[in-house]
């Protein structure tokens, strides 16, 4: 596991991986924008009643750090995968994007872009760098099986290509992220061996509870699908506050973004 702090532009922050031949990715910080609490400061989330001058501004900030547009998307925690090469089909929301989890490309110097506040981004490639997709890994679209969605779409788009590999991005820990009965039945119904990613019970007024490794159960579900290696940047949204919005940790929470293109 190898996390890299970096400065993608002038006064914005995130992370990254290990080097990666063809593929430039990372994950913001949430500082180095405009917006103001409980959002401060470089929100990039539209949709979470924040200030629209702001969020322009912070998304334009960032624009400054990538080789060209970002390919937005309205994510609705499913299994969909858009076709970032493909022209627009009329099927996103007024505003013009598309509805989907997860993006392909195979595209030089077109940016990917995942939002999350505690849900999983996911970068992934071939070893080659020869064609890229990004997906937005909540435990529902986990379990749906947002990630074997995202592969089997790369494999379309680029039938020659082997040696898959993933980066798993900033998301809530397995020290935070407490779920219900459900949400460990939706896995467990795939492969009951993925009781390793749940920890003993956690009592509550409400319902017992466990803690869930999210990180893990995605690097497993990769590995079974086909991805030799998978990074995980070990960051957990729900403890660095100075880093990473979180869903779960403050409400009306802003969005980092995980940028990735191929070079």
């Amino acid at each position: 596991m190898t996390t890299t702090i970096l400065e993608p532009a002038p006064g914005l922050r995130g992370v990254t991986g290990e080097p990666w031949a063809g593929v430039q990715y990372f994950s913001t910080w949430r500082v180095g924008g405009v917006s103001t609490a409980p959002r401060d400061s470089l929100n990039l989330g539209a949709h979470v009643g924040d200030d629209p001058a702001a969020v322009r501004e912070n998304r334009q900030r960032l624009r400054r750090a990538l080789p060209g547009a970002p390919f937005w998307l309205e994510q609705v925690h499913g299994t969909d995968v858009c076709d970032a090469d493909a022209p627009p089909d009329g099927s996103g929301r007024p505003g013009g994007l598309p509805r989907a989890d997860a993006a392909v490309t195979v595209r030089r110097d077109r940016p990917l872009v995942i939002m999350t506040a505690d849900c999983l981004p996911v970068v992934l490639a071939d070893e080659a760098g020869s064609v890229l997709g990004v997906a937005h890994a909540g435990w529902r679209g986990l379990a749906a099986g947002v990630l074997e969605s995202t592969l089997d779409a790369m494999r379309r788009r680029a039938p020659q290509a082997r040696h898959w590999r993933a980066w798993i991005g900033p998301g809530i820990g397995p020290q935070a992220f407490q779920v219900g009965p459900e949400v460990r039945a939706a896995f467990l119904d795939r492969d009951p061996g993925f009781d390793r990613f749940f920890a003993a019970e956690v009592k509550r007024a409400d319902g017992a509870r466990w803690l869930a490794d999210l990180a893990g159960l995605a690097h497993a579900r990769l590995q079974q699908a086909g991805v030799a290696r998978v990074e995980d940047s070990g960051e957990c949204t729900w403890a660095r506050a100075d880093r990473y919005f979180s869903h779960r940790r403050d409400l009306g929470s802003g969005r980092q973004a995980t940028l990735a293109w191929l070079t």
